[in-house]
């Protein structure tokens, strides 16, 4: 018997494209419930109402949810807007004294000291919004520790209540930030001394957001499956790969889509000239734009390599910085767009200075320009340490602008490999994360732009031929989901 209803899918996250950013979970936040709407489910979104945003855009609702906390009731307003693009609706949780800040989580390098608090009240405000606004969702989709304690509420201070039915999945998006503070601070979370045991926050002797989460949560996923394996292993799981290999059946790794609207080379309005499978020669004007922009000499026979992200360990940037000595011997050219650790800007800085005519490196963060990047450079630059999934890989993709990267998490899964033999893959790939390893497969690039230009020419065309689109990874989800409302009620979702 079909279900007469929809389903029903409540999505918490602590960030929102295009309403607040700090990394890829916003970009997933803001394109993936569109995607589920798409797919006929009735998916709402909640999330901070933070300093900055435009208030007066947003509908506020009547009346004050009343949100339990250790010191009492907080009084919050809610606003409602919509996912710019759709009908999928987002509540906004008015409460200034957690989120009126100049910053979402602190400032650079250091987060508020009440953050277990702020956040805390976001898992436990969205369940109380949701029975105020009369919607109880089949499935809550909580994403990274901002929204860890949710599940964790569902099973305890909901038990035996209506929302108590309700299916968790929870997704990582990047183990290396858990929510870990004092044990002391439990207390925060409204909930008694008996739940710090190893089953549920205690780790290590410290309060762990993400472990109880990780045991509370119906189903569990992460945002590609190489990364997915990956966090099961001491390698990659910081501590927590016995608790994720423990419920090994219960997680899934499903790769994150682009927004493939805003990054098409064949409409995109911020780079100089459109192209397509169809109608490359675009690019070769892209390319030519981009170097005129970066000062370097215009010629179509230099490759031009490119870098756009976090200058940070994680994206083994400090790899790259040992490389170009020998890189920067050859004839090529590169561009760098990032910000982040304060030696790593420096460093880039001042090897712009002086090699100007082989490097510019932009600090900082421009879109316009990162769009004119991806579609004007010939290579793009990856040497991750470790990637939950990644994002520019595949808009590198889309405009044919081949990726170098290191094989890790989803640039294992979206990149294949050079086959010299045939002309096969869509990129360049290497294992071992040295400077010798990365110079030796930027070479490999440079040599094959060089004596096998018509392989590069398929690879373009390869690359710009494969699906990232968000309806993918849609359809994975609402698998997911139907799968965590069979396992929490004991039957299937269309039985309902």
């Amino acid at each position: 018997m079909p279900a007469s209803r929809p389903l029903r899918v409540l999505f918490l996250s602590s960030e929102v494209v295009p309403f607040a950013k700090t990394g890829g979970l916003a970009d997933v936040s803001g394109a993936l419930p569109k995607a589920l709407a798409a797919r006929n489910i009735d998916v709402r979104v909640v999330m901070p109402l933070y300093a900055g945003m435009q208030w007066n855009l947003l509908a506020p609702l009547d009346g004050i949810v009343n949100v339990p906390m250790w010191w009492g009731n907080a009084r919050t307003a809610i606003r409602l807007g919509t996912l710019p693009g759709s009908a999928v609706p987002i509540y906004f949780l008015e409460f200034n004294r957690y989120f009126d800040r100049p910053y979402l989580y602190g400032p650079p390098g250091q987060g508020y000291p009440d953050n277990f608090e702020r956040f805390s009240f976001l898992s436990r405000a969205a369940l109380e919004l949701v029975k105020a606004v009369d919607f109880l969702p089949d499935v809550i989709h909580c994403n990274d520790w901002q929204t860890a304690l949710a599940p964790v509420y569902v099973n305890t201070v909901e038990w035996g209540k209506p929302l108590h039915a309700c299916a968790s999945v929870y997704t990582i998006h990047n183990l290396a930030y858990q929510g870990v503070g004092d044990p002391g601070a439990l207390f925060i979370t409204g909930l008694g001394r008996e739940h710090m045991n190893s089953g549920e926050f205690e780790h290590f002797g410290a309060m762990n957001l993400t472990k109880a989460a990780l045991r509370h949560s119906t189903m569990l996923s992460t945002v590609s499956p190489t990364y997915a394996n990956e966090i099961q292993t001491g390698a990659y799981g910081f501590g927590l790969d016995g608790v994720l290999a423990a419920r090994k059946a219960d997680l899934q790794g499903i790769l994150n889509g682009i927004d493939t609207d805003e990054w098409s080379p064949e409409t995109d309005p911020m780079i100089p000239a459109h192209f397509s499978v169809a109608r490359p020669a675009g690019k070769a004007a892209c390319k030519a734009a981009l170097q005129k922009e970066a000062g370097l000499p215009v010629d179509p026979k230099i490759p031009l390599f490119a870098v756009v992200g976090r200058l940070t360990e994680q994206k083994g940037f400090d790899v790259l910085a040992h490389a170009l000595d020998r890189v920067l011997g050859w004839n090529v050219q590169l561009v760098l767009l990032g910000s982040g650790d304060p030696e790593a800007e420096q460093f880039f800085t001042a090897l712009g200075a002086q090699r100007g005519d082989k490097i510019r490196a932009w600090i900082g963060f421009d879109n316009a320009r990162a769009h004119r990047i991806e579609a004007g450079a010939d290579f793009f630059v990856m040497p991750s340490r470790f990637e939950p999934c990644g994002l520019n890989q595949m808009y590198s993709l889309r405009y044919g602008t081949l990726p170098i990267v290191r094989a890790t998490g989803g640039l294992v899964d979206t990149v294949a490999n050079y086959d010299e033999a045939t002309g096969g893959g869509t990129g360049f790939v290497f294992q071992d994360l040295t400077k010798d390893a990365l110079a030796n497969t930027i070479g490999w690039a440079v040599s094959t732009y060089c004596d096998r230009p018509q392989h590069i020419a398929a690879m373009r065309k390869r690359a710009m031929q494969q699906d990232f689109s968000w309806g993918r990874a849609a359809a994975a989800y609402e698998a997911l989901y139907r799968e965590a409302y069979q396992r929490r009620r004991g039957h299937p979702f269309a039985s309902a």
